[in-house]
């Protein structure tokens, strides 16, 4: 270690010299193979396209590669489309595994990537940064750690934020279940009611994915709810406050996680006197403010859409550069685990928790969201500071 730092205070690391033999004597990531390669196993054709999350990705590696790559190292990038098939994704996640010999994988965002693919990643040692977790295995494996909140906890924590800060006293929950997600749903309410002590007045989870929201909406009404969540996206979103108004309904505050939080929902509703809420997953993808500035930059150079989806697909690229970055000596797949095992918080300006990875049997580390709420077409920031959800006692 004299050696090496000698070395440095020459001036010799940062100018990039790698060598080739112990790597006690290593400055840094080396890449004796060529590029370093990473992948990720997306739903982008099918029932829903959650492309903008890898697509931020690759944009952020390019950019990276232009600029020399990390020590000299470039990273090669894999987008695999797992068309919503289970048997499809099976596929992708041996080739990019077997064939393609991935380091690890970053960006993904699929509608059955984790349930069908974490065993497979377990099994192989090779970690996922989900750009955009969607299902419950996603926060439920030791093999993936996504960048989002997530779904679930996002639920325990608008739960939280309708008692504490709007005042709640009966707050009701109306879930869409789909797959296997209403265990998961079931325990992100437990997960509130357990950490405040609070009951849950009404939870149902049989929402239709289409269909008259009317006796639901009416349900709400008459069980005397005065704050109702959902866990629609956009559509469902919609036609749920269109429907309160078509039963001129008042004084309940209407809570929705992050899929409602779209210019379209905002467009729909502009004429909507109800009270709309919704919780992010970063920093409000709508403000151009200096927490988004870089991914602002690096998706205008790329001409990519400037979603919330990017965002996640942008921070799980940064954190693979910078878990990358800390590596001294050649960039395997066995090295890069070892790093995201370690368990180094990582802090982003776009994201209101320290990313960890760690090494755990589950991994949900985003617990932060910010409060959004519609006020005459426009989403206004309801909360400047994140909140953030309390440790259970």
């Amino acid at each position: 270690m004299k050696l090496r730092s000698a070395f440095i205070a020459l001036g010799l690391a940062t100018a990039g010299l790698a060598f080739t033999g112990s790597s006690a004597f290593a400055a840094g990531p080396t890449c004796k193979d060529g590029p370093i390669k990473i992948g990720a196993v997306s739903t982008v054709t099918g029932v829903v396209d959650f492309s903008d999350a890898p697509k931020a990705t690759k944009a952020v590696f390019e950019q990276l590669n232009e600029a020399g790559g990390i020590n000299g190292c470039k990273i090669e990038y894999s987008l695999a489309d797992d068309k919503g098939d289970p048997q499809v994704a099976a596929q992708a996640a041996r080739d990019l595994i077997d064939n393609k010999g991935v380091v690890a994988l970053a960006g993904g965002a699929s509608l059955l990537d984790c349930a069908v693919n974490a065993g497979t990643y377990n099994r192989n040692e090779v970690l996922a940064v989900q750009g955009v977790g969607v299902d419950p295995l996603c926060f439920n494996a030791p093999s993936i750690s996504p960048v989002n909140v997530g779904p679930f906890t996002l639920t325990t924590v608008m739960l939280d934020y309708a008692t504490k800060n709007l005042g709640a006293k009966e707050v009701c929950a109306f879930f869409l279940i789909l797959g296997g997600t209403q265990e998961a749903y079931g325990n992100a309410v437990a997960a509130w009611q357990k950490l405040t002590g609070n009951k849950v007045g009404l939870v149902d989870m049989t929402l239709p994915p289409q269909g008259d929201l009317t006796p639901y909406v009416i349900k709400a009404r008459d069980a005397g709810c005065d704050a109702v969540l959902t866990n629609q996206v956009e559509p469902g979103v919609v036609q749920w406050v269109k429907t309160a108004d078509a039963q001129k309904i008042s004084g309940i505050n209407w809570l929705f996680l992050a899929p409602g939080y779209t210019e379209g929902v905002a467009k729909a509703l502009a004429d909507s006197k109800q009270p709309i809420y919704v919780g992010t997953e970063w920093e409000p993808y709508t403000e151009s403010n200096e927490a988004n500035a870089d991914w602002i930059k690096t998706m205008d150079k790329a001409g990519l859409a400037k979603t919330a989806f990017s965002q996640g697909g942008y921070l799980a690229a940064k954190v693979m550069i910078d878990t990358i970055s800390g590596i001294d000596g050649d960039v395997s797949r066995d090295a890069v685990t070892s790093a995201l095992k370690e368990g180094k918080e990582l802090h982003y300006s776009l994201a209101g928790s320290p990313y960890v990875f760690g090494d755990a049997r589950v991994h949900s580390p985003m617990k932060s969201t910010k409060i959004m709420q519609l006020v005459d077409g426009k989403w206004t920031v309801k909360t400047p500071d994140w909140y953030t959800l309390a440790k259970a006692k």
